[in-house]
């Protein structure tokens, strides 16, 4: 967050794309609703946090085994950060946000439960007369509750902050080997607990065949924790990416491993082959002479 007042992060305000540079690139892949005006050019504005680590919310539960959340129950229930309701479950006490520690365990044949030690009521909140300690889950707004660094200060803010990237993936890889995450099929979706909420909010395709209601299988870490891959710009502060020929020639890479790298942070392995480092992008002319 620290690096954000920083660095140049743009996003089309038509569509869904992310670019970090200091000028948006010129590839005519937008698919917003006034593409055809635009020539599928992107429309790019200044961007926020929210573009670069993508919020996925869920549903707050008490007792992830108790009652299921129907669709007129839904206001009932809170949403917060999908790794956060992850790492309750896991045993991270918030007190804004309690969850049932059991200490007998749920008895069960296939999906059908036999006991699950009764159901209790959930406390009252009382997150209204404490809600300083919300301000640390909310990512919107965080760089103007932080003073910007000093630039002598960026690289190892920068590697700290890939350190932490990998950290929090490789933690929640982990969590979810041992505690379910559905996902919907057909939008985005992410319910922590064993069964998805009844909650009839799916939008999307042929979503009246199924009353509005989700599609849940079993979620992977990127729709828990979305990379949102950005095309890797080799020259920031250079002329803007061209497309058409040049296109097969960029390399992709998640938005915040492209942010640290242009703050000067060392990129893992496993990266570099899919940011192409070792291509080196020819001209408009010699594109046309490679096979």
């Amino acid at each position: 967050m620290a690096l954000w007042p920083l660095l140049s992060q743009l996003f089309c305000s038509e569509c869904s794309e992310v670019h970090v540079s200091h000028s948006g690139h010129h590839m005519q892949d937008c698919l917003g609703p006034t593409n055809s005006k635009r020539r599928s050019f992107h429309s790019w504005i200044k961007g926020s946090i929210n573009d670069i680590l993508v919020p996925i919310e869920a549903y707050h539960l008490y007792d992830p085994f108790g009652r299921r959340i129907k669709h007129e129950t839904r206001f009932q229930y809170d949403r917060i950060p999908a790794i956060v309701e992850l790492c309750i479950q896991a045993g991270v006490e918030i007190p804004e946000y309690p969850s049932r520690r059991r200490t007998k365990p749920i008895r069960m044949i296939g999906r059908k439960v036999i006991d699950r030690g009764g159901l209790v009521e959930e406390p009252q909140p009382w997150r209204a007369a404490n809600p300083s300690s919300l301000a640390d889950l909310d990512t919107h707004g965080a760089c103007e509750r932080f003073p910007p660094p000093l630039p002598s200060d960026i690289p190892k803010i920068a590697q700290e902050t890939m350190d932490a990237y990998e950290t929090v993936r490789f933690g929640v890889m982990k969590l979810m080997k041992k505690y379910t995450v559905k996902a919907c099929g057909y939008c985005t979706e992410v319910h922590v607990g064993p069964w998805g909420h009844n909650a009839k909010l799916c939008g999307e395709f042929k979503h009246q065949w199924r009353d509005g209601k989700h599609g849940w299988q079993d979620a992977t870490v990127d729709e828990v924790f979305p990379p949102n891959y950005v095309w890797h710009v080799k020259d920031p502060k250079g002329p803007p990416m061209k497309g058409g020929a040049l296109k097969k020639f960029y390399g992709k890479a998640p938005a915040v491993v492209e942010v640290c790298l242009q703050a000067g942070a060392r990129i893992p392995e496993k990266y570099k082959p899919m940011m192409r480092l070792d291509i080196v992008v020819p001209d408009t002319e010699e594109a046309q002479l490679v096979a």
